[in-house]
């Protein structure tokens, strides 16, 4: 959709081929704007050789930390990701969740006012991810986290504005409850006989069928309109939002509206009731 795109230009790493990014005053091509930033990419190097201290302490160099306060900063920060019982031994032999909250930690170390992070949960156990969020939460008290994930369960506990990305372009934006609103009576449970359940699927917008040991099957469907009799109207989760979004089948927007156009009249009709 344009998210590793997008990081990397607010990065300075790729430059726009149209605008400018700017934070407090400055340019990503000054020094001032790269003292001010943190940056974690999906793809993160490291040198597998390396202790997670000698790997801190190597990159606070880069960075220009003076000595005394790179190895105050690394055994501060190794203590903050949980990586200190593990910081003399190899890279090589960290956790993928480990390579990670080192990630961070390198991300982190001038105390940066922006911290960019970009799918930084990918590939972690649901341990690890609980953790690393958490650790995200606790950064975010005094810095700007720009946090990019495809996992919905990432931001709905974090976030305080989620983007939703589209071919480059952003079709929505707004808190977990401005977003999941715009499509409040949308979603729906219906109970019905397994053989149902599987033509609503091929024909509908299906986020989820769990069959029950009645012989029965519950079904979660996103559609503008009433899909079954037994339907009945639930609350909206990010899922569902995403799934609405996005959706190509029948049962959702309709086929003369694009889903950029129903993202810009969610945000002005929002704008609206704010100033009203």
């Amino acid at each position: 959709s344009g998210k590793t795109t997008l990081m990397r230009m607010l990065c300075g790493i790729l430059q726009p081929t149209e605008g400018m990014v700017r934070f407090d005053g400055h340019t990503v091509d000054t020094e001032a704007y790269r003292a001010c930033l943190g940056y974690l990419p999906q793809d993160f190097g490291y040198y597998p050789d390396f202790t997670g201290t000698d790997f801190l302490l190597y990159l606070a160099a880069l960075k220009g930390l003076p000595k005394g306060q790179a190895k105050r900063r690394t055994e501060e920060l190794l203590e903050l990701v949980a990586l200190q019982d593990v910081a003399k031994k190899k890279v090589k032999t960290y956790s993928g969740g480990m390579k990670q909250r080192l990630g961070i930690a390198q991300a982190v170390l001038n105390d940066p006012s922006v911290l960019v992070l970009d799918e930084p949960t990918a590939g972690l156990d649901p341990k690890e991810r609980v953790r690393f969020r958490n650790l995200i939460s606790s950064l975010a008290q005094d810095k700007i986290v720009i946090l990019s994930t495809h996992i919905v369960s990432d931001v709905e506990y974090i976030a305080d504005e989620i983007l939703v990305m589209r071919a480059g372009g952003i079709i929505t934006t707004g808190t977990v409850d401005e977003i999941t609103g715009d499509i409040r009576g949308c979603v729906w449970e219906c109970t019905v006989a397994p053989r149902e359940a599987d033509a609503m699927s091929a024909s509908l917008t299906v986020g989820n069928i769990h069959y029950a040991q009645d012989g029965s099957a519950i079904v979660r469907v996103v559609a503008q309109q009433r899909p079954h009799p037994s339907a009945r109207a639930v609350e909206p989760t990010l899922e569902d939002v995403y799934l609405y979004l996005f959706q190509e089948q029948s049962g959702g927007l309709p086929v003369s509206r694009t889903k950029a156009e129903a993202g810009r009249d969610a945000i002005a009709r929002r704008k609206g009731a704010r100033r009203g």
